[in-house]
């Protein structure tokens, strides 16, 4: 586990300004959500560039970290952020990539997922530790009520942090559920909805051709078999990356639909 977070450890010293080039071209259905009434803007947590918007105000506020898809963090994911903030969350999201490489310009997915395999989880899992400790230490946060959500890459990243973090509650956005494992991706979330402490909620794509809905049953047998509350829901006619707005994927019902209940969950599960 790397918790080194001197400027030594990253080759990646910012977070990204637009969208990142192998999303290219960009959809006329994008979304931007303005700063009125936030504080947004690019932070430094040690090295480890992130973004972070929060509404401007003394709070205390609740806290959710925003993991980012194989793009890393580029507008559409800090966009989200200022669309939590709006909703009363201080929204952070590290790039968790910055030591092994700037994904963001790449144009080829075997490029970016060259750099994305060389991340480990354990990495990831300390870096997002960082950033709930960061976040504490502005003297904005709640410390108690602190929650994860996270798209694709992200969303598996949502149940293996659930599993053995101090969060209340996560979302997972169509994370992968099965996978082959290695030195680096040493568990799969199958591997651990069973023994879940905190809810989750899993939004995904009956039509996702890389998430077989029998992939999502098996997910839900693990999680009923366990005592954690988790629950997973369907959108059947939507596909992978339904939320991405920004990609021709993105199928505005659903996303909308998953968005009001992503908050709902939130609330439920007190963050």
């Amino acid at each position: 586990m790397s918790t080194d977070l001197s400027r030594r450890a990253f080759v990646v010293s910012t977070v990204t300004t637009g969208f990142a080039l192998a999303v290219s071209p960009v959809s006329a259905e994008t979304i931007t959500t303005d700063t009125a009434g936030l504080v947004a803007g690019d932070v430094k947590i040690g090295a480890m560039p992130a973004y972070r918007a929060v509404p401007d105000g003394k709070g205390p506020f609740p806290l959710v970290l925003v993991v980012h898809e194989i793009f890393g963090v580029h507008e559409h994911i800090k966009d989200v952020c200022r669309r939590l903030a709006k909703a009363g969350y201080m929204a952070i999201a590290p790039e968790l990539f910055a030591r092994q490489g700037d994904v963001s310009k790449l144009q080829g997915f075997e490029e970016i997922l060259k750099v994305v395999s060389k991340v480990p989880d354990a990495q990831v899992m300390s870096d997002l530790d960082a950033a709930v400790a960061w976040a504490k230490k502005t003297g904005k946060v709640d410390g108690d009520r602190v929650a994860i959500t996270g798209f694709c890459w992200g969303g598996r990243i949502v149940w293996l942090y659930a599993a053995r973090s101090g969060v209340k509650t996560g979302a997972a956005w169509y994370g992968r559920l099965s996978h082959a494992v290695n030195a680096n991706q040493t568990k799969t979330p199958l591997d651990v909805g069973a023994t879940l402490k905190v809810p989750v909620l899993g939004l995904y794509g009956g039509q996702d051709s890389g998430i077989p809905v029998s992939h999502v049953e098996l997910m839900r047998r693990e999680l009923a078999s366990g005592k954690s509350g988790s629950e997973i829901v369907v959108y059947p006619d939507a596909g992978h990356a339904f939320y991405a707005d920004y990609r021709p994927s993105y199928a505005k019902a659903a996303a909308d639909d998953a968005w009001t209940k992503m908050l709902a969950w939130l609330k439920k599960n007190g963050v």
